[in-house]
């Protein structure tokens, strides 16, 4: 790898020069941990959006008089965005410099979420949202291959140990910061609380971070194999999204499927065929690197399903407000922050296969034992398995993280960190979806039995058989008007049949978990950057 002027490119392990004669060094600059603070506060702010906008939806909802539909793309739009921008971002953070990419991804996520904030309708909020996801894929995997070009071999584990801590922080304190905002000043208040993150992070990311870029990437930019993979991507990630709203039969999520396939295999005849391609197939020839990616997309399909079922249950079921539902989740979202440095441990002693096959063991113990919990399920009965998903989440992202990132040969550090976080959010997509389907149809079979067994008139139940999409989010659809006695028969059973479904939903994510322990198998420390050969 060659260097250019005024970038120096680092492998892990290889000394840092000294400062250019006549030059003298900054204090700090370069400097791996310091390095590392200043990647963490932007990934911070990625970390905080991933939970402090479901806590403020109810609020923006109110506020801005947002039907159902509508309110799901304050979500969805940032998901699009984010998912089909990922990998393209991670090859311009190689091509044009990985410090750059990530400030701009820092400035662009700070001050879309202010203009967020800012809005004075639906509309804006959800096309900020988007610029929002394009900034958030600019800085995720930029942040991963700075890290990479920045820290020598045998600190890299402990490195994405605590760039996972930080993403574990930000999520465990997400729905308590946000409910306590939402409460006491307003939703927009949310959003501007990224501002002052990405200040910091600009000002420190300037000073402390050193340049580096895959010098043998310059020239042409592969223009064609963007356009196709942003498209089947898209393709994807919209499919699932509308087959969690109308399920895998409809039109609309089998046509953008097809399509999908149909992308997918024009962007790997273009990727085969171009000298510079955007994605270097070549890098699938690793095992390790290929299980692992599937082995994120499997956790995620797990974790991020029963996060969002779990949310349901304590705030639809057992009626907990957003922020006492954010404390009783801290055994799972807290126990990330100790999860990640112990994965990183255990990743730099005995290589990813350990943890992994651990993570995907504490997720399918987790799962069933979700799986058996009752309506009225007291909190003994909840807190150790949210402990287990915790332990597990961390485990699956550090040495997940490892495996692709140190499976891939450092100048593609960028395009590694971008794959890494596209499998994360399409096994997050997949799981709400796919789970969504399981639940709202096995609450649709049982719904009437379930209504007329707490004691709901037959003519009643039937009337609330197509209620399946409310009963399926914990809601109980009660009619204006409805006498006390049939109102808490409704409720009984509607919560009854939420219970079904969730039990349903997590013992298939158990049974994922379990097939992915054998995809642990496969996975091998990555090679040292010194023995790892360029990627055609």
């Amino acid at each position: 790898m060659t260097q250019s002027q005024g970038a120096e490119v680092l492998h892990p392990g290889a000394p840092r020069s000294a400062a250019p004669p006549g030059r003298r060094a900054r204090a700090g600059h370069g400097h791996p941990w310091l390095t590392l603070v200043a990647v963490a506060l932007g990934v911070m702010m990625v970390g905080l959006d991933a939970t402090v906008v479901s806590i403020a939806n109810p609020a923006i909802a109110k506020d801005l008089g947002a039907s159902l539909s509508g309110l799901q793309w304050v979500t969805n739009a940032y998901l699009l965005a984010l998912a089909v921008t990922l990998i393209p971002a991670g090859k311009i953070a190689d091509r044009f410099g990985r410090k750059r990419t990530f400030l701009a991804g820092v400035v662009g996520f700070a001050v879309s979420s202010l203009l967020i904030g800012l809005s004075g309708g639906l509309g804006m909020v959800i096309f900020w949202r988007v610029v929002q996801g394009f900034a958030g894929a600019l800085l995720q995997p930029a942040s991963l291959a700075i890290l990479r070009n920045t820290f020598p071999a045998d600190k890299l584990n402990a490195a994405i140990g605590v760039w996972g801590s930080t993403v574990g922080i930000s999520i465990a304190g997400g729905p308590i910061v946000a409910g306590l905002l939402v409460e006491n000043v307003n939703w927009e208040s949310v959003f501007f609380l990224n501002a002052p993150l990405g200040v910091i992070a600009l000002a420190m990311g300037l000073w402390v971070i050193r340049e580096s870029k895959d010098e043998e990437s310059a020239g042409s930019f592969d223009l064609t194999g963007v356009a196709l993979l942003t498209g089947a991507l898209f393709g994807l990630v919209w499919g699932l999204i509308k087959a969690g709203e109308h399920g895998f039969g409809d039109t609309v999520p089998l046509v953008s499927f097809a399509a999908a396939v149909v992308l997918f295999a024009a962007f790997v005849w273009n990727e085969l065929r171009v000298e510079k391609p955007l994605l270097p197939l070549g890098l699938f020839k690793s095992v390790s690197l290929s299980a692992a990616t599937g082995l994120i997309i499997l956790g995620f399909f797990g974790m991020f399903g029963t996060i969002f079922f779990i949310t349901l249950y304590l705030q639809q079921v057992h009626g907990m407000s957003p922020v006492d539902a954010g404390v009783r989740m801290l055994p799972m979202t807290g126990i990330f922050i100790v999860a990640s440095p112990v994965a990183g441990v255990l990743t730099n002693r005995f290589g990813p296969r350990l943890p992994l096959a651990l993570g995907m063991a504490f997720t399918a113990a987790a799962m069933f034992g979700l799986s058996r919990i009752g309506v009225d399920a007291p909190y003994i009965q909840l807190w150790p398995w949210f402990v287990l998903v915790g332990l597990a989440f961390g485990m699956v992202i550090v040495a997940g993280t490892e495996a692709i990132v140190g499976n891939a040969p450092a100048h593609l550090a960028g395009v590694a960190g971008g794959l890494q976080q596209t499998a994360s959010q399409v096994g997050g997509v997949l799981g709400t979806s796919v789970l969504g389907v399981l639940m709202s149809t096995k609450v649709g079979d049982v719904l009437v039995e379930r209504l007329t067994g707490a004691g709901v008139p037959g003519a009643a139940a039937q009337q609330l058989s197509g209620q399946e999409g409310l009963v399926s989010q914990g809601v109980a659809p009660v009619p204006p008007g409805t006498p006390g006695g049939t109102a808490k028969a409704i409720t009984d059973g509607s919560h009854l049949a939420f219970m079904d479904g969730f039990q349903t939903s997590l013992t298939v994510a158990g049974s994922v978990a379990l097939v992915a322990i054998l995809a642990a198998l496969l996975v091998r420390r990555g090679a040292s950057p010194v023995e790892g050969a360029a990627v055609a």
